[in-house]
């Protein structure tokens, strides 16, 4: 695994949140990599992974701020985008001044990126805008023979994407909701809501979407055609497939499980997928931000 990431290769890992695609952050080679092996746009920044707490002020100008996110919430799944330093590579930043970064909490990862000893850029490991994987065996259907390694770490522990928060000295700016919630946040600064001019990895508003159409709904209801239920809690009648997300109303179980079971109904042979509406509070708008996206289509 470290070989091939010498050897400018892109592999994937397992992170806390979902399956990552890594390469050498500092090589735009295998950057680009990445982006071929995902059918990525170049438009799109990458989320570097640092390997340890010191290489933060080597890649970015921390604020105070900065500093006491990384204390608290690293390793884990949180993503701060900062001032990028110029060692940064531009094809990582699509060009901007503010890079991405995060330390990974899976054991695993952390083991790889400590032995490679340098950066690792890693977005989710799946085709552009398709559902993000959270086990090798949807790696291995969305990359197959696209990169050479797969490193399988059962399956991930929060099951959606980190939170990403632009971080500056008047405060943080929620770029796109994940397992570090608002609550968290705002412990340690104010939470501005005025838009910025920052783009940020799976910012587009079209994004984890299945291949088959997707409706969000508050009551769900079957239609005509052959039609799958992604439910929240509980099942409800006239529904060809469905799939609960927690039986006991648990958001955070609900996260956990929400790529897997939007993967399944997209591999059902369905004409639509009606998704139920959950509650919005903690983790609950990180679910709905991705269940929007789903239905951007």
């Amino acid at each position: 695994m470290v070989e091939a990431l010498a050897a400018g290769e892109p592999v994937a890992m397992p992170t806390e949140t979902v399956y990552g695609l890594a390469a050498d952050a500092l090589s735009p080679n295998a950057c680009a990599k990445i982006f071929e092996a995902k059918n990525r746009p170049l438009s799109d920044p990458l989320i570097v992974h640092i390997p340890s707490i010191d290489w933060l002020p080597r890649l970015t100008s921390p604020t105070p701020a900065a500093l006491q996110l990384a204390e608290k919430f690293w390793p884990g799944p949180l993503t701060m985008v900062l001032p990028r330093q110029p060692i940064v590579p531009d094809i990582v930043t699509a060009g901007q001044e503010t890079v991405a970064i995060r330390m990974s909490a899976h054991p695993l990862f952390q083991e790889v990126a400590t032995a490679f000893g340098k950066p690792l850029a890693a977005p989710s490991a799946n085709r552009f805008g398709r559902i993000s994987p959270t086990s090798a065996a949807h790696v291995l259907a969305e990359l197959d023979g696209r990169i050479p390694f797969i490193l399988d770490g059962g399956p991930c522990a929060h099951g959606i994407e980190s939170t990403i928060v632009h971080v500056s000295d008047d405060g943080l700016r929620i770029l796109r909701e994940g397992p570090i919630t608002r609550e968290d946040l705002r412990a340690f600064a104010p939470l501005l809501d005025d838009s910025i001019a920052v783009s940020a990895p799976g910012g587009l508003k079209s994004h984890y979407a299945p291949r088959t159409p997707l409706v969000l709904e508050k009551n769900p209801a079957p239609r005509s055609q052959k039609t799958g239920l992604l439910a929240f809690s509980a099942p409800r009648e006239g529904f060809a497939q469905t799939e609960i997300l927690s039986a006991t109303s648990d958001l955070r179980e609900a996260a956990a499980n929400l790529y897997g079971a939007m993967r399944r109904l997209d591999e059902a042979g369905l004409d639509l997928i009606v998704a139920e509406e959950i509650p919005e509070s903690g983790i609950g708008a990180a679910i709905m931000e991705r269940l929007r996206k789903a239905a951007a289509r």
